[in-house]
C-alpha cells in the first residue's frame, strides 16, 4: 500500500500564522491561513482554504514597526478579534480525522493553545511538523527553514513570503515532495509511522509567564 492510499481517510489542514510580540507578552496572533488537503484519485489535492486578520488585543500597541509584509495598521484594527477568527476556522472542522501541518509546528502549536477556548477542535488537533519529515527525509541539508527547501526543491519563493496564506502555500507544497521522499525511502508507510517520525501533540494552554518569542514581529511559518 503506498502512503496517499494508507492516508486517504485522513484530512492534512496546512496552517500558519503571522504573530505580534509584544514586550513582556506572549505572541498574538494578527494573520491565520489554513488550507485543506485530502487524497483525491491518488494524489493529494487542496479541498478548500481559509484565511483572515485577526485584530490584537486593544492593549496590544500596533507601530510601523510591526507593519511589515503589507499588513497595516488600519487593517488590524478593522479586522475582527481571535476568539471570532479562529471560532469560524474551528467550526469549519466538521470531518475527521485530521492532522493539521507547520512548519517548525512548535510555534503554531503554542498559539493555537493560547486561543484554545475560542477554537477546542483545533487545539485538540495533533500536528505534523514538516522541519521533522525534512530532517527525516534530507539529513545533509544544511538548514531545514522554508526559504532552503524551497530552494532545494526548486519551488518558487512567494512574492509575498511571510504573509499567512504564501507561507501555507509552499508548505502545502514542501509537505507534499518530503511526503512523498519520506515514503519512498521508507521512513513512514502509514500515519502511525508518519506520526512517530515528525508529529507533535497538541500543547496544553501555557501557563501564565510562559516566555516570550524574541522576535518582534514573527512569522509563524518558518
Amino acid at each position: 500500500m503506498d502512503i496517499l492510499t494508507a492516508l486517504r481517510h485522513h484530512t492534512f489542514v496546512v496552517i500558519d500564522f503571522e504573530a505580534l510580540t509584544p514586550a513582556g507578552r506572549p505572541a498574538e496572533p494578527v494573520e491565520v491561513a489554513a488550507a485543506a488537503l485530502v487524497v483525491r484519485d491518488g494524489t493529494l489535492v487542496e479541498d478548500g482554504r481559509f484565511e483572515a486578520l485577526i485584530r490584537p488585543p486593544d492593549d496590544v500597541p500596533v507601530t510601523a514597526r510591526d507593519t511589515i509584509h503589507g499588513i497595516t495598521a488600519a487593517a488590524l484594527r478593522a479586522a475582527a478579534p481571535a476568539a471570532r477568527v479562529l471560532g469560524d476556522l474551528d467550526r469549519l472542522l466538521t470531518a475527521p480525522p485530521y492532522r493539521l501541518v507547520a512548519q517548525h509546528a512548535s510555534t503554531e502549536a503554542g498559539l493555537i493553545a493560547r486561543q484554545r477556548a475560542h477554537c477546542p477542535t483545533l487545539a485538540a488537533t495533533p500536528l505534523v511538523d514538516t522541519v521533522r519529515m525534512a530532517r527525516k527525509v534530507l539529513p545533509g541539508l544544511s538548514s531545514c527553514g522554508l526559504d532552503e527547501l524551497l530552494r532545494y526543491y526548486g519551488i518558487p519563493k512567494p512574492a509575498y513570503r511571510h504573509r499567512a496564506m504564501p507561507d501555507v502555500e509552499a508548505t502545502a507544497e514542501v509537505f507534499r515532495r518530503l511526503l512523498k521522499e519520506g515514503a519512498q525511502a521508507g521512513h513512514w508507510r502509514s500515519l502511525l509511522e508518519l506520526d512517530a517520525a515528525a508529529g507533535l501533540q497538541p500543547r496544553p494552554r501555557p501557563p501564565r509567564g510562559t516566555p516570550v518569542q524574541g522576535a518582534l514581529f514573527g512569522p509563524g511559518g518558518g
